[in-house]
């Protein structure tokens, strides 16, 4: 049975320090430095080629930094051989951008892949209900279980991810833009989902995205990516008071204002 990394109850289960990212003579990230507090969802927000998506792969170890230190669940990732790092990477879920679906298998077999992965010894049926369990929490209805990615809409297909994501119970839920192509309706509904999946599993998300209602909805604090680094961490209240110009632009624009707006006459 493979033994999952423990962590001491209340230590950050993501630390990021010094990071740099480098391809060829671009630099990415330089002297970047997180630190992401148990149980909190954070959203991660920057313009475009800032390296949201580097970030969390560097974190979830898929592209190992040009320097600085990854530190998951206690365990710094960055100074061990992959192997060594099999305790830590069977505690998070990845759903990335599209859902990344593996096209020749069901959804039912997408979920079963991680379980494969990881726990190989669990007998097939025990699998196979494991993966519909999944499936039902992630809001897909019973029936898609037998579906390929092929016959599935853009937010069915964001959930099914999800399950997959969910498949080994983990600690750790990383979101790569979740709610991008998707309506405000179905948005709303996958906001909604992740806030609830968080406090019922006790899951800490790493979230990057675009959308502002997002970032009001659910999100306990939000970082920002600029000039190589996060340039700031903290509630929405406390980044507008930040004096930045892409932050200003960001929060402050038409789109931040209706979003505020927006969450205003939903909350009253």
């Amino acid at each position: 049975m493979l033994d999952r990394v423990r962590q001491p109850p209340g230590e950050p289960p993501i630390v990021v320090e010094g990071l740099k990212n480098q391809f060829g003579d671009f630099v990415v990230h330089e002297g970047l430095d997180l630190t992401v507090q148990p149980g909190e969802i954070i959203g991660v927000v920057g313009g475009s080629g800032t390296g949201k998506s580097v970030l969390m792969r560097s974190i979830i170890g898929l592209q190992p930094p040009t320097a600085g230190s990854v530190t998951v669940l206690g365990k710094n990732i960055t100074r061990a051989d992959p192997d060594e790092n099999i305790g830590v990477r069977c505690q998070w879920g990845v759903l990335f951008q599209g859902g990344a679906l593996f096209s020749t298998l069901t959804v039912g077999e997408n979920v079963e892949v991680p379980l494969k992965q990881f726990y190989p010894e669990i007998e097939p049926e025990l699998r196979r209900d494991i993966a519909r369990y999944k499936v039902l929490l992630s809001g897909l209805p019973e029936d898609a279980i037998s579906k390929y990615p092929s016959e599935l809409s853009g937010g069915m297909k964001k959930r099914a991810g999800l399950a997959r994501a969910l498949a080994l119970d983990p600690k750790l839920l990383f979101l790569d833009e979740p709610t991008a192509g998707l309506d405000p309706i179905g948005a709303a509904k996958f906001d909604r989902l992740t806030k609830e999946l968080q406090q019922t599993l006790g899951l800490t998300v790493f979230l990057i995205t675009h959308d502002l209602d997002t970032l009001y909805e659910i999100c306990d604090r939000v970082a920002v990516l600029a000039d190589k680094r996060v340039i700031a961490v903290g509630t929405i209240d406390e980044l507008v008071e930040t004096k930045h110009p892409w932050i200003d632009e960001y929060f402050n624009g038409p789109r931040g204002r209706a979003a505020l707006g927006s969450h205003k006459r939903a909350n009253g």
